[in-house]
């Protein structure tokens, strides 16, 4: 399992080629943001290229669209966020996911786009 990070700060996590890939956002996203409040998920079915708006996410301080890391299926939802937005700050790497994607063969070099956690560190200290 690999994870790579958008410059607009979400992680996708892709398992195996037929599984679906899960998308949050990253602990520098949750931390930027503050308490998380309100969370505005994607309908399962619903199709996005790389870039688009899939959904929002309300904080004390903000809202922020949260942007698709690649383009795919929407497949599931995390209705436990739903329920309990709280675990995007206090999990945002784990139970704090926000969807999970379907990516066609055809998309998998969108992910070539994204970066490692390494250069995704280096980047987020100055973003």
């Amino acid at each position: 399992m690999t994870i790579h990070y958008s410059k607009d700060h979400e992680w996708i996590e892709f398992a195996e080629e037929h599984e679906a890939a899960t998308v949050g956002i990253t602990l520098h996203a949750q931390e930027a943001l503050g308490d998380v409040v309100f969370v505005d998920l994607p309908e399962v079915g619903k199709r996005f290229a790389q870039g688009e708006v899939a959904g929002v996410v309300e904080s004390v301080k903000a809202a922020a669209d949260i942007y698709m890391p690649v383009s795919g299926e929407v497949v599931e939802v995390n209705e436990a966020l739903r329920a309990d937005p709280s675990l995007a700050n206090s999990d945002p790497m784990g139970q704090g996911w926000f969807f999970k994607v379907h990516v066609d063969q055809k998309d998998l070099g969108e992910f070539d786009q994204l970066m490692d956690e390494p250069d995704y560190l280096k980047f987020a200290q100055n973003n």
